[in-house]
């Protein structure tokens, strides 16, 4: 029987994205969910989103850690944001408006979370991590150099690297290794404000390799079935609602946030 993995991240303090992202997820029946980080900080409710995602943990579900979650459990900026010569301060005004939003519970559990998990799904290895693997910050865009991108993706033996922090869903092979990342659940930057997810597939692999041993042709046929597959899905929300909210918070940056979310391209 085959496998299926749900994951979604960047949700970064919009739970009503999450939530309808997760109304999505259960009519699909995953076997488990990833959550591949950056939780909190941005959007206007993140400590709905600790709880929803707490109980989900409580389900089974596996939660990471992504940079920005450093930076409001930790004010630790220069790991977070490894990129600024000089953090801005409606970075670092976000990030402690959010930290005030936690309860002292709730940022322990934010602060304790792994920067990265690995599954094994009927012998097959998912690596869930934020950036990249055994990074944070260092993600897997579409613009990198080749080299750079196999450098990265080579750090971890894992068939299947599911991975955010980009913003922009992205399924790739680069010869053994699958790259899922669903794009950002609550602030997307590829023009469309609705939520991301995806869902992965893999096939029985015992089922496959019952199949080997024939001609060539039914060779490449199993190889091909045992192959993991991804679908990315966008279900609406009311991103108009939750940029409103952003919006009249009145943190520096707020209004660059606020239309970031209601068009889903990045505004700065």
């Amino acid at each position: 029987m085959a496998i299926r993995l749900a994951m979604l991240g960047d949700i970064h303090g919009n739970v009503a994205a999450l939530e309808s992202a997760l109304a999505d997820i259960k009519r699909h029946k995953p076997d488990q969910l990833l959550v591949t980080g950056d939780l909190v900080f941005f959007g206007p409710r993140p400590a709905e989103v600790v709880e929803r995602l707490r109980a989900l943990e409580g389900d089974g579900a596996i939660v990471i850690q992504g940079n920005t979650d450093v930076a409001v459990a930790d004010f630790d900026y220069a790991a977070a944001f490894p990129w600024f010569d000089e953090v801005p301060a409606g970075h670092r005004a976000a990030a402690e408006w959010a930290h005030d939003q936690l309860s002292d519970d709730q940022v322990d559990w934010l602060r304790r979370l792994p920067s990265e998990r690995r599954v094994w799904a009927d012998g097959v290895l998912v690596l869930n991590c934020h950036g990249s693997p055994g990074s944070q910050t260092a993600g897997l865009g579409t613009e990198l150099d080749p080299t750079v991108t196999m450098e990265r993706v080579t750090r971890t033996d894992a068939r299947v690297i599911a991975c955010g922090h980009t913003h922009v869903a992205d399924v790739r092979e680069l010869g053994r290794k699958l790259i899922c990342n669903p794009g950002s659940c609550g602030v997307a930057f590829d023009g469309d404000p609705a939520a991301c997810w995806a869902l992965l597939t893999i096939p029985d692999q015992s089922a496959a390799s019952d199949g080997a041993g024939g001609d060539d042709e039914d060779d490449d046929n199993v190889v091909d079935m045992a192959n993991p597959t991804v679908e990315l899905f966008r279900p609406t929300y009311d991103a108009a609602m939750v940029a409103e909210e952003v919006s009249v918070r009145g943190l520096s940056g707020d209004v660059y946030r606020a239309a970031t979310i209601r068009t889903g391209r990045r505004v700065t």
